[in-house]
């Protein structure tokens, strides 16, 4: 698997885009993962994005969205965010990414007032919406399961129903090593992804709340689920997820740490070199 980044970690050192890009492909990188919104950015800003990545050698694996929206009640929120996910899509297609990685969010009012089962049939539909629309590009959605207590998908078993829910061949998971950690997912449960798992996020953390530090910082035991990770034979990129470093000045040590960390992980997992 190719060992890619997720280039919002340079935004704290506020050194610009062109900066990011650049350093992502002098530190190692093979790939590298793109978090903007296509709706907050103006046509210079994308452009810049595509060049600077082919000229740096860095293939865009992905494009992060977060669209909680998706699973609002009200329809006319709903509609906003599938069209806003259709630029995303239309986005990642215009970089030459393979995918567009998708958060889906939490259920409203602790479960309450509204059935939980009609949020979740109003992901299903948007995703098959959506899936719909990235098969006509070529590209595919990267579902991402998220270890709070009220995530649509928070685990392994989650994740399953819903792509099966959903049924669509472009619509697949990924697995964030960090999140399962948090969340208490054995590795071994990562057998049930087989065939539906298609990009891969790396970061370390307290095993109490969500941390997104370097591989080694935290209490997270790599090995096991990269094993697994290695079994399930993914063509894809696994980008480390960097935010919040407490030392922001110092951002590009903290990610060549990370770099040379997940390296090791990697090829001690027979998943590079």
């Amino acid at each position: 698997m190719k060992l890619g980044l997720i280039n919002s970690a340079w935004a704290q050192a506020n050194k610009g885009t062109a900066h990011g890009i650049r350093r992502t492909a002098a530190i190692g990188f093979d790939a590298i993962d793109i978090f903007a919104d296509p709706l907050d950015i103006d046509i210079s800003e994308r452009v810049l994005i595509r060049k600077e990545c082919e000229a740096a050698g860095l293939p865009v694996t992905s494009v992060a969205c977060v669209a909680l929206g998706l699973i609002d009640f009200n329809p006319s929120v709903q509609q906003f965010h599938v069209e806003r996910c259709e630029a995303y899509l239309d986005f990642a297609y215009e970089l030459g990414a393979k995918n567009v990685l998708l958060v889906l969010g939490e259920y409203i009012w602790e479960r309450q007032v509204i059935r939980p089962q009609e949020q979740w049939l109003t992901a299903v539909k948007n995703l098959r919406d959506l899936g719909d629309y990235a098969a006509k590009l070529g590209v595919q959605i990267a579902m991402e399961l998220e270890p709070f207590k009220l995530s649509l998908l928070s685990n392994v078993d989650h994740m399953v129903h819903f792509l099966n829910d959903v049924n669509h061949p472009a619509v697949k998971a990924n697995i964030d090593i960090s999140h399962l950690a948090l969340a208490g997912v054995q590795a071994e449960e990562l057998r049930r992804l087989k065939g539906m798992a298609i990009h891969v996020h790396i970061s370390d953390c307290d095993g109490k709340v969500h941390g997104d530090l370097p591989p080694g910082r935290g209490v997270v035991d790599f090995g096991p689920y990269l094993r697994e990770i290695a079994a399930l034979g993914i063509d894809g990129t696994i980008s480390i997820e960097l935010e919040y470093s407490s030392e922001p000045d110092h951002i590009e040590a903290w990610i060549h740490e990370a770099y040379v960390a997940t390296d090791n992980l990697m090829r001690e997992a027979g998943l590079r070199g």
